[in-house]
């Protein structure tokens, strides 16, 4: 089955911290997206307003689809986030999903690296892998002290943080901390920003090791239409005949040499 156009309930919402928000999606048994996700994908949460049209895409945290939910972890950025935040366990939102490609889950010695809001679909991923029987480190980036998620990684993880403040962890950036404990990996799963993703996949390429790599797009439609969210690509694409990709579509997941950065 591909994506569904649904109806979700909320189940339960929190916040994690200062603009941060985590919530749990129940669905209906009919069409439960949270038994199809897989770890890198997203969501389209579609705003009850009117006068949004566009959805807002926020990337899966974690699934449970035996229970029919999932759980999305996002920042306030607009109008739109702002409009969820303020949801009531009981409230419906229309929801579009799950949409783009996820990680390829591989054996072996596992690096996950997350930025920022890029940390919550890390943690589904932690929790398969570690199912798998990988042995699984994650490196968690952040501007401060404050750890929103960390301690939740830690049943399925080896976990080590970076903050740009230096109030916690190694002082700098994702890759600061993984050069600082000398990890090492057979594969390295990142989602973050473009220019710690750049530092993600230099490091692979340094390193030969197999990196995928979750890109932070501005998208609009979320399922290919309007090209809002094209990246550079190696190859040329088949749909618009140029050197891109629709991050939404081809993505967000994608092999690091696959793209510029």
């Amino acid at each position: 089955m591909g994506k569904i156009m649904t109806t979700g309930t909320v189940k339960s919402q929190e916040m994690l911290s200062p603009g941060i928000y985590s919530m749990w999606i129940q669905f209906g048994r009919e069409e439960n997206v949270a038994a199809q996700a897989v770890p890198g994908q997203f969501i389209s949460m579609y705003s009850n307003e009117g006068s949004r049209l566009l959805p807002r895409p926020i990337s899966i945290c974690e699934t449970d689809g035996e229970q029919g939910c999932l759980r999305v972890v996002y920042r306030v950025a607009g109008k739109g986030t702002e409009e969820f935040s303020k949801m009531q366990p009981g409230d419906s939102l229309p929801i579009l999903g799950p949409l783009g490609n996820g990680f390829s889950l591989g054996e072996g010695k596992a690096i996950l690296i997350g930025g920022g809001i890029g940390i919550p679909p890390m943690l589904e991923l932690a929790k398969q892998l570690s199912r798998m029987g990988s042995q699984v480190q994650v490196v968690l980036g952040y501007r401060d002290g404050d750890l929103f998620l960390k301690e939740e990684f830690e049943p399925y993880a080896s976990v080590f943080v970076s903050t740009e403040d230096g109030s916690s962890g190694t002082k700098g950036n994702v890759i600061d901390a993984v050069r600082e404990h000398g990890l090492t990996g057979d594969g390295i799963y990142s989602c973050g920003p473009t220019p710690m993703l750049r530092g993600v996949k230099a490091f692979g390429e340094e390193q030969g090791i197999f990196t995928q790599i979750s890109l932070e797009e501005r998208m609009a439609c979320g399922i290919g239409a309007c090209l809002g969210c094209v990246c550079q690509s190696r190859e040329v694409d088949g749909h618009s005949h140029v050197r891109n990709k629709r991050v939404c579509k081809e993505g967000p997941v994608f092999e690091a040499g696959e793209v510029e950065l």
